[in-house]
């Protein structure tokens, strides 16, 4: 699929990219002749009219421009791409090794026209929930022609001072290996649904810290190990996994579901082994991701913190203090592992992984019961013939490896003091 539901194909020429097509005359004919008494929103909506009137070929080869742009994603290795508003001053920007870059050469596009070009990637449903929630959501694929597998994408569109822009995510072609993650073997049996059938596992970090990426090597490995069904709860969807040995569905917010909530209790009369949860945004999906890993089933789910006793903080503090002791021991005898990760600048380009990880022990269990979420830094530091790991002694790790450079280390390192302990 293209950027929309549409097929589309970013072909080569001689082994190169094809050059960025122009942008249809069409294009400008709705810029030029919209009302000038037109700002914001409103201007969005009477976009959207124009485009969703226009002739099918027409509206493929405005596609074919913003496909362009996509394809040359991997030929830069760009984890990201931008472009559109006043922000990107008319350039197409990359993220390449974790920053952003303009690509001047690709042209430049007065930000009137990426409000067109960007409302044409949609169906009017996608358009009516851009102008009623001011942001959109959706994962797409694009076929990247012969010599290279397709891509799938996960897209924003979004309203920046009243101009549209879009921020667009490349996702892995095909899931990593879970033994290269570098998980310890106790860790790493216990995400497989062969050995621990229920319970609580959270992947946690910043955006971009490559928690989606950790989530489908799990999904993967287990769909290759045991027939069991998995469950995929996501906004939106990202990596399309094909059924093996598992039955895998997946089951878009906003498409499939209404909620992530939603799609969590339909599950539990769908027959799942293993959910997989997106994201926990609040008391009512953390909560009804405890029940299920209560209830038998194996569930992973994201948050957005940076290591494990912040994990557990952020959870309690979602309930009001009345609630806060029972959520403690529910979350104590649900919870089988946090993995707390972030991708670092690798010497000599690239990123790389580094992680903290808490499995749950007798010892951890009773300091998260008795409120002591202090403790579990210490247990961590000291856990290591139990899998354990803190951020800390991981990043000395990839240091003391020639991976990363100590400016790095020190940069990332949750407890400086700590780290700075360990490597000098």
């Amino acid at each position: 699929m293209s950027l929309t539901a549409e097929h589309g194909t970013a072909t080569r020429a001689n082994g190169k990219r094809p050059e960025i097509p122009p942008v249809p005359e069409a294009v400008n004919r709705i810029v030029a002749s919209c009302p000038p008494n037109l700002d914001g929103l409103d201007k969005m909506e009477w976009y959207a009219e124009q485009v969703n009137a226009l002739d099918p070929a027409v509206r493929e080869e405005m596609r074919k421009v913003v496909d362009g742009f996509v394809a040359r994603m991997p030929e830069y290795d760009a984890s990201d791409l931008d472009f559109g508003a006043e922000a990107c001053n008319g350039m197409i920007w990359y993220r390449l090794d974790g920053l952003k870059v303009p690509k001047p050469e690709l042209g430049t596009y007065d930000s009137e026209v990426t409000n067109v070009l960007l409302l044409n990637l949609m169906f009017p449903r996608q358009q009516d929930r851009l102008f009623r929630k001011y942001a959109l959501d959706y994962g797409s694929e694009l076929d990247m022609g012969p010599d290279e597998p397709p891509r799938r994408f996960r897209t924003t569109v979004f309203f920046d001072n009243r101009q549209l822009a879009l921020s667009q995510r490349m996702l892995a072609w095909k899931p990593r290996p879970l033994r290269s993650l570098g998980f310890h073997p106790l860790v790493e049996r216990g995400l497989m649904f062969r050995y621990l059938r229920d319970g609580l596992t959270l992947i946690t970090g910043v955006t971009g810290s490559g928690k989606s990426t950790t989530l489908d090597s799990i999904v993967n490995a287990n769909n290759n190990d045991i027939e069991a069904q998995i469950i995929i709860i996501a906004q939106p969807l990202e990596f399309i996994h094909k059924s093996n040995k598992c039955v895998v569905r997946h089951r878009e917010v906003g498409t499939d579901v209404e909620s992530y909530v939603d799609g969590m209790v339909q599950a539990l009369r769908q027959d799942p082994d293993i959910v997989v949860v997106g994201e926990m945004r609040d008391a009512e999906s953390i909560s009804t991701a405890m029940e299920m890993a209560d209830t038998g089933h194996k569930v992973f789910s994201t948050l957005h913190t940076g290591s494990a006793p912040e994990t557990i903080d952020r959870i309690v503090a979602e309930y009001p203090p009345s609630e806060q002791d029972r959520i403690r021991y529910r979350l104590a005898d649900v919870l089988r592992c946090i993995v707390s990760q972030k991708l670092l600048p690798a010497v000599g380009g690239g990123r790389i992984l580094a992680k903290e990880v808490m499995w749950m022990t007798p010892a951890a269990r009773a300091a998260i019961k008795n409120g002591n979420i202090g403790e579990i830094y210490q247990m961590m530091w000291a856990g290591a013939d139990q899998g354990q790991i803190t951020l800390e002694q991981d990043l000395a790790r990839l240091l003391q490896n020639g991976d990363i450079t100590a400016e790095t280390a020190v940069s990332y390192a949750n407890n400086k003091r700590r780290l700075l302990q360990i490597i000098q």
